[in-house]
């Protein structure tokens, strides 16, 4: 999905400096305002420290868009959780590798 660009036309006064417009994110989303739903919360509960770190930012990235669920897969030696579209917000399946 591809955020939409805004043009910006600043008009100068004549012979005057230019000047670089701010950046600004297409979508800014404070980590502060983002509130996991309770299927999430409870999913975490109990886990490891480590684990948590791992997943949390996907986590937190699906609840931001609230477009789609969380597979977490467990490799050997770690684990990785991925956005899935087939997989409804607030839900987080498990997958082993």
């Amino acid at each position: 999905m591809f955020a939409e660009a805004a043009v910006f036309i600043i008009e100068l006064p004549e012979g005057g400096p230019a000047r670089p417009l701010p950046l600004t994110p297409a979508q800014d989303y404070s980590v502060a305002m983002i509130q996991l739903p309770a299927s999430y919360q409870e999913y975490l509960a109990g886990k490891s420290e480590s684990f948590i770190n791992a997943i949390r930012p996907v986590l937190m990235q699906s609840a931001a868009d609230r477009l789609h669920g969380v597979r977490v897969v467990f490799h050997p030696h770690d684990h990785q959780a991925h956005l899935d579209d087939s997989i409804p917000y607030g839900t987080v399946v498990e997958d082993i590798d």
